[in-house]
């Protein structure tokens, strides 16, 4: 593939990345995938991002350890209860316990030095502004932002050589169309890993807001639903 396509793509093993990944590769991009390792609960989403990324041939695959248990701030990385059963108002107003603080920020700023070093223009993450728990790092406007910051930041951005976009196809879509979308593309969506308080063995517990979400793209989409649930 030519230079200009390399992408460097945040995957963290779940619905949403994995979907975004099966689309990178068919839109044609070489890529580089990253996941991170910040201290979450739910490790087994690294199990997942692996077998996700070997099944797309990604040109490689890079796993970040990061703590940010160092801060703490959210029930992700910490021993905070992860909320459960929450109500479709609860679940759309206010940011929840399971915001991890800057975590977008983080993590694109990771990205954004390695497509540097790579000389790729593109940044892949599958952020989603509709169905979401309120993340305030999930919204079109952040991302304008962030994306602008990285073209000033950057030795590509300043001289005009290699400007980045960070990509976002799966920003306006419900879960219900991002399923239908990973379906159309012949994605595995047994091998993801969504939920914020799994089972050591990767089981989703089919409460919290992640499962929920998950649940109901499937049951919208008419999709069945391979995720193993408690």
């Amino acid at each position: 593939m030519s230079e200009e396509r390399k992408a460097v793509l945040l995957l963290s093993g779940g619905l949403d990345s994995t979907t975004l990944l099966a689309l990178a590769r068919r839109e044609g991009f070489d890529v580089h995938a990253m996941t991170f390792r910040y201290g979450q609960r739910h490790g087994s989403e690294i199990d997942a991002a692996r077998a996700v990324a070997r099944r797309y041939d990604v040109r490689d695959h890079v796993i970040v350890d990061i703590d940010l248990r160092t801060f703490g701030g959210s029930a992700l990385t910490g021993d905070a209860a992860v909320p459960k059963d929450r109500s479709d108002d609860a679940m759309t107003h206010g940011i929840p316990i399971t915001y991890v603080p800057a975590r977008n920020t983080i993590f694109l700023s990771f990205a954004l030095a390695f497509a540097e070093v790579l000389e790729a223009r593109d940044i892949f993450i599958g952020v989603n502004a509709l169905d979401y728990s309120g993340y305030p790092d999930c919204r079109p406007e952040y991302i304008a932002a962030y994306e602008r910051m990285a073209n000033l930041a950057t030795r590509g951005g300043v001289e005009g050589t290699a400007p980045v976009t960070i990509r976002t196809p799966l920003m306006m879509l419900t879960k219900a169309q991002i399923v239908a979308l990973g379906t159309e593309l012949g994605v595995d969506y047994g091998m993801t890993q969504s939920c914020y308080d799994p089972q050591p063995d990767g089981t989703a517990c089919g409460h919290c807001d992640a499962c929920q979400l998950r649940r109901r793209g499937f049951e919208q989409a008419g999709v069945p639903d391979p995720t193993r649930y408690v």
